[in-house]
Protein backbone atom coordinates (compact mmCIF):
# COMPACT_ATOMS: atom_id res chain seq x y z
CA UNK A 1 0.00 0.00 0.00
CA UNK A 2 1.39 3.40 -1.00
CA UNK A 3 0.47 6.48 1.05
CA UNK A 4 1.67 10.01 0.38
CA UNK A 5 1.31 13.59 1.54
CA UNK A 6 1.58 16.64 -0.69
CA UNK A 7 1.00 20.34 -0.20
CA UNK A 8 -0.12 21.20 -3.74
CA UNK A 9 -0.40 24.97 -3.15
CA UNK A 10 -3.73 25.26 -5.07
CA UNK A 11 -5.36 22.17 -6.51
CA UNK A 12 -6.72 24.27 -9.36
CA UNK A 13 -3.25 25.38 -10.44
CA UNK A 14 -1.77 21.93 -9.90
CA UNK A 15 -4.59 19.70 -11.22
CA UNK A 16 -2.92 18.47 -14.45
CA UNK A 17 0.25 17.63 -12.56
CA UNK A 18 -1.70 16.02 -9.71
CA UNK A 19 -3.69 13.76 -12.03
CA UNK A 20 -0.57 12.74 -13.95
CA UNK A 21 1.32 12.06 -10.71
CA UNK A 22 -1.47 9.92 -9.29
CA UNK A 23 -1.50 7.83 -12.46
CA UNK A 24 2.27 7.40 -12.61
CA UNK A 25 3.07 7.00 -8.91
CA UNK A 26 0.67 4.20 -8.03
CA UNK A 27 -0.42 6.02 -4.87
CA UNK A 28 -3.34 4.44 -3.01
CA UNK A 29 -3.96 7.23 -0.49
CA UNK A 30 -2.92 10.88 -0.80
CA UNK A 31 -3.18 13.42 2.00
CA UNK A 32 -3.40 16.81 0.35
CA UNK A 33 -2.95 20.31 1.76
CA UNK A 34 -3.56 23.89 0.58
CA UNK A 35 -6.40 23.01 -1.77
CA UNK A 36 -7.34 26.72 -1.91
CA UNK A 37 -10.85 26.06 -3.20
CA UNK A 38 -14.33 25.73 -1.73
CA UNK A 39 -15.57 22.15 -1.37
CA UNK A 40 -18.04 22.54 -4.23
CA UNK A 41 -15.13 23.55 -6.50
CA UNK A 42 -12.95 20.58 -5.58
CA UNK A 43 -12.26 18.42 -8.69
CA UNK A 44 -13.93 15.31 -7.32
CA UNK A 45 -15.23 14.22 -10.74
CA UNK A 46 -11.78 14.26 -12.34
CA UNK A 47 -10.35 12.29 -9.42
CA UNK A 48 -13.23 9.82 -9.54
CA UNK A 49 -12.35 9.04 -13.14
CA UNK A 50 -9.00 7.78 -11.83
CA UNK A 51 -10.71 5.71 -9.14
CA UNK A 52 -10.23 8.05 -6.18
CA UNK A 53 -12.80 9.08 -3.62
CA UNK A 54 -12.21 12.37 -1.85
CA UNK A 55 -12.86 13.55 1.71
CA UNK A 56 -12.54 17.32 1.53
CA UNK A 57 -12.49 20.04 4.17
CA UNK A 58 -12.15 23.39 2.43
CA UNK A 59 -13.90 26.75 2.39
CA UNK A 60 -12.23 29.01 -0.15
CA UNK A 61 -9.03 30.52 -1.45
CA UNK A 62 -6.87 29.77 1.61
CA UNK A 63 -6.04 26.53 3.44
CA UNK A 64 -8.10 23.43 2.68
CA UNK A 65 -7.18 19.76 3.16
CA UNK A 66 -8.28 16.46 1.67
CA UNK A 67 -7.76 12.70 1.72
CA UNK A 68 -7.87 10.95 -1.67
CA UNK A 69 -8.25 7.18 -1.63
CA UNK A 70 -8.73 4.35 -4.09
CA UNK A 71 -8.90 1.71 -1.34
CA UNK A 72 -12.01 2.91 0.49
CA UNK A 73 -13.00 6.01 2.43
CA UNK A 74 -14.93 5.72 5.69
CA UNK A 75 -15.41 7.43 9.06
CA UNK A 76 -14.53 10.87 7.75
CA UNK A 77 -14.03 13.57 10.38
CA UNK A 78 -13.56 17.21 9.40
CA UNK A 79 -11.71 19.62 11.66
CA UNK A 80 -10.45 19.34 15.23
CA UNK A 81 -12.53 19.29 18.41
CA UNK A 82 -11.44 22.29 20.40
CA UNK A 83 -9.95 24.04 17.38
CA UNK A 84 -8.94 27.48 18.69
CA UNK A 85 -9.56 29.25 15.38
CA UNK A 86 -7.83 32.43 14.30
CA UNK A 87 -9.34 35.89 14.47
CA UNK A 88 -12.75 34.38 15.10
CA UNK A 89 -12.58 31.93 12.19
CA UNK A 90 -12.14 28.14 12.44
CA UNK A 91 -9.99 27.28 9.44
CA UNK A 92 -10.14 24.02 7.41
CA UNK A 93 -6.80 22.51 8.41
CA UNK A 94 -7.52 18.87 9.29
CA UNK A 95 -9.51 15.96 7.90
CA UNK A 96 -9.27 12.27 8.80
CA UNK A 97 -10.52 9.08 7.21
CA UNK A 98 -10.17 5.31 7.28
CA UNK A 99 -8.74 3.99 4.01
CA UNK A 100 -8.79 0.22 3.90
CA UNK A 101 -6.70 -1.04 6.84
CA UNK A 102 -5.18 2.36 7.65
CA UNK A 103 -6.53 5.50 9.29
CA UNK A 104 -4.93 8.79 8.25
CA UNK A 105 -5.14 12.46 9.09
CA UNK A 106 -4.26 15.14 6.56
CA UNK A 107 -3.14 18.29 8.38
CA UNK A 108 -2.01 21.77 7.41
CA UNK A 109 -0.51 23.32 10.52
CA UNK A 110 -0.70 27.14 10.73
CA UNK A 111 2.38 28.94 9.45
CA UNK A 112 2.89 31.19 12.47
CA UNK A 113 4.17 34.09 10.33
CA UNK A 114 6.45 35.74 12.93
CA UNK A 115 7.30 34.82 16.51
CA UNK A 116 5.69 37.99 17.86
CA UNK A 117 2.60 37.64 15.64
CA UNK A 118 -0.75 36.40 17.03
CA UNK A 119 -0.63 33.70 14.35
CA UNK A 120 2.34 32.13 16.13
CA UNK A 121 0.36 31.77 19.37
CA UNK A 122 -2.50 30.34 17.32
CA UNK A 123 -0.08 27.81 15.79
CA UNK A 124 0.95 26.52 19.21
CA UNK A 125 -2.68 26.36 20.37
CA UNK A 126 -3.60 24.47 17.22
CA UNK A 127 -0.87 21.92 17.93
CA UNK A 128 -2.41 21.33 21.37
CA UNK A 129 -5.82 20.73 19.78
CA UNK A 130 -4.25 18.33 17.27
CA UNK A 131 -2.54 16.35 20.01
CA UNK A 132 -5.82 15.99 21.91
CA UNK A 133 -7.68 14.97 18.75
CA UNK A 134 -5.29 12.26 17.61
CA UNK A 135 -4.49 10.75 21.01
CA UNK A 136 -7.26 8.14 20.84
CA UNK A 137 -6.77 7.35 17.16
CA UNK A 138 -3.07 6.66 17.71
CA UNK A 139 -3.81 3.91 20.22
CA UNK A 140 -4.48 0.30 19.43
CA UNK A 141 -3.38 -2.09 16.73
CA UNK A 142 -4.71 -0.32 13.64
CA UNK A 143 -2.07 1.45 11.51
CA UNK A 144 -2.57 5.18 11.97
CA UNK A 145 -0.66 8.24 10.78
CA UNK A 146 -0.83 12.02 10.75
CA UNK A 147 0.55 13.29 7.45
CA UNK A 148 0.90 16.79 6.16
CA UNK A 149 2.58 20.15 6.13
CA UNK A 150 3.59 20.72 9.75
CA UNK A 151 5.31 24.05 9.08
CA UNK A 152 8.03 23.00 11.54
CA UNK A 153 11.51 21.67 10.78
CA UNK A 154 12.07 19.02 13.50
CA UNK A 155 15.83 19.63 13.86
CA UNK A 156 18.56 21.93 12.57
CA UNK A 157 19.48 19.19 10.09
CA UNK A 158 16.10 19.75 8.45
CA UNK A 159 16.96 23.21 7.13
CA UNK A 160 19.67 24.13 4.65
CA UNK A 161 21.32 26.64 7.00
CA UNK A 162 20.22 27.03 10.64
CA UNK A 163 21.79 30.50 10.81
CA UNK A 164 19.50 31.69 8.02
CA UNK A 165 16.44 30.88 10.14
CA UNK A 166 17.63 32.31 13.44
CA UNK A 167 14.79 34.24 15.08
CA UNK A 168 12.24 32.92 12.58
CA UNK A 169 9.28 30.62 12.92
CA UNK A 170 9.46 26.94 11.88
CA UNK A 171 12.60 26.31 13.96
CA UNK A 172 11.82 27.71 17.42
CA UNK A 173 12.06 25.65 20.56
CA UNK A 174 8.34 26.05 21.28
CA UNK A 175 7.36 24.71 17.85
CA UNK A 176 9.73 21.77 18.13
CA UNK A 177 8.42 21.06 21.63
CA UNK A 178 4.90 20.98 20.15
CA UNK A 179 6.09 18.32 17.70
CA UNK A 180 7.65 16.37 20.55
CA UNK A 181 4.39 16.56 22.50
CA UNK A 182 2.52 15.18 19.48
CA UNK A 183 4.93 12.25 19.32
CA UNK A 184 4.14 11.52 22.96
CA UNK A 185 0.74 10.21 21.81
CA UNK A 186 2.64 7.20 20.44
CA UNK A 187 3.75 8.56 17.06
CA UNK A 188 7.15 8.49 15.41
CA UNK A 189 8.63 10.08 12.30
CA UNK A 190 8.59 7.16 9.86
CA UNK A 191 10.64 8.79 7.09
CA UNK A 192 14.30 7.93 7.77
CA UNK A 193 17.22 10.28 7.24
CA UNK A 194 19.21 10.24 5.11
CA UNK A 195 17.11 8.76 2.35
CA UNK A 196 18.64 8.35 -1.10
CA UNK A 197 20.40 11.69 -0.73
CA UNK A 198 21.84 13.70 2.14
CA UNK A 199 19.27 16.49 2.40
CA UNK A 200 15.70 15.16 2.04
CA UNK A 201 13.98 18.56 2.06
CA UNK A 202 10.31 18.79 1.12
CA UNK A 203 9.85 22.54 0.60
CA UNK A 204 11.81 25.13 -1.35
CA UNK A 205 10.74 28.76 -1.70
CA UNK A 206 9.98 29.92 -5.24
CA UNK A 207 12.27 32.90 -4.77
CA UNK A 208 16.05 33.29 -5.09
CA UNK A 209 16.58 29.98 -6.93
CA UNK A 210 16.03 28.07 -3.71
CA UNK A 211 15.25 24.77 -5.42
CA UNK A 212 18.22 24.70 -7.82
CA UNK A 213 20.48 25.67 -4.91
CA UNK A 214 18.76 23.14 -2.59
CA UNK A 215 17.99 25.81 -0.01
CA UNK A 216 15.09 23.91 1.47
CA UNK A 217 13.35 22.70 4.59
CA UNK A 218 11.89 19.38 5.69
CA UNK A 219 8.47 20.40 7.00
CA UNK A 220 6.18 17.82 5.33
CA UNK A 221 6.14 14.89 7.74
CA UNK A 222 4.61 11.46 8.27
CA UNK A 223 4.05 10.59 11.93
CA UNK A 224 2.74 7.07 12.50
CA UNK A 225 1.87 4.84 15.43
CA UNK A 226 3.73 1.59 16.11
CA UNK A 227 1.53 -0.46 13.79
CA UNK A 228 2.06 2.01 10.95
CA UNK A 229 5.79 2.44 11.54
CA UNK A 230 6.29 -1.31 11.73
CA UNK A 231 4.69 -1.75 8.31
CA UNK A 232 6.88 0.81 6.52
CA UNK A 233 9.01 -0.78 3.80
CA UNK A 234 10.27 2.30 1.98
CA UNK A 235 9.94 6.08 1.99
CA UNK A 236 11.10 8.88 -0.25
CA UNK A 237 10.63 12.52 -1.22
CA UNK A 238 9.63 12.81 -4.88
CA UNK A 239 11.94 15.69 -5.78
CA UNK A 240 11.17 15.27 -9.48
CA UNK A 241 7.68 16.63 -8.89
CA UNK A 242 9.16 19.90 -7.62
CA UNK A 243 10.86 20.47 -10.96
CA UNK A 244 9.57 22.23 -14.03
CA UNK A 245 6.91 24.76 -14.90
CA UNK A 246 3.83 24.88 -12.69
CA UNK A 247 5.27 22.90 -9.78
CA UNK A 248 4.15 23.34 -6.20
CA UNK A 249 6.77 24.68 -3.82
CA UNK A 250 6.44 21.38 -1.92
CA UNK A 251 7.34 17.87 -3.09
CA UNK A 252 5.29 14.75 -2.31
CA UNK A 253 6.49 12.52 0.51
CA UNK A 254 5.74 8.87 -0.21
CA UNK A 255 5.62 5.90 2.17
CA UNK A 256 5.19 2.23 1.18
CA UNK A 257 3.53 -0.10 3.66
CA UNK A 258 3.19 -3.87 3.93
CA UNK A 259 -0.28 -4.19 5.49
Amino acid sequence: MRIATWNVNSITARLPRLLAWLESSGTDVLCLQEAKVAEEQFPSAELRELGYEAAVHATGRWNGVAVLSRVGLEDVVKGLPGDPGYDGVVEPRAVSATCGPVRVWSVYVPNGREVAHPHYAYKLQWFQALKAAVADDAKGGRPFAVLGDYNVAPTDADVYDPAAFEGSTHVTEAERNALAALRETGLTDVVPRPLKYDRPFTYWDYRQLCFPKNRGMRIDLVYGNAAFAGAVKDAYVDREERKGKGASDHAPVVVDLDV
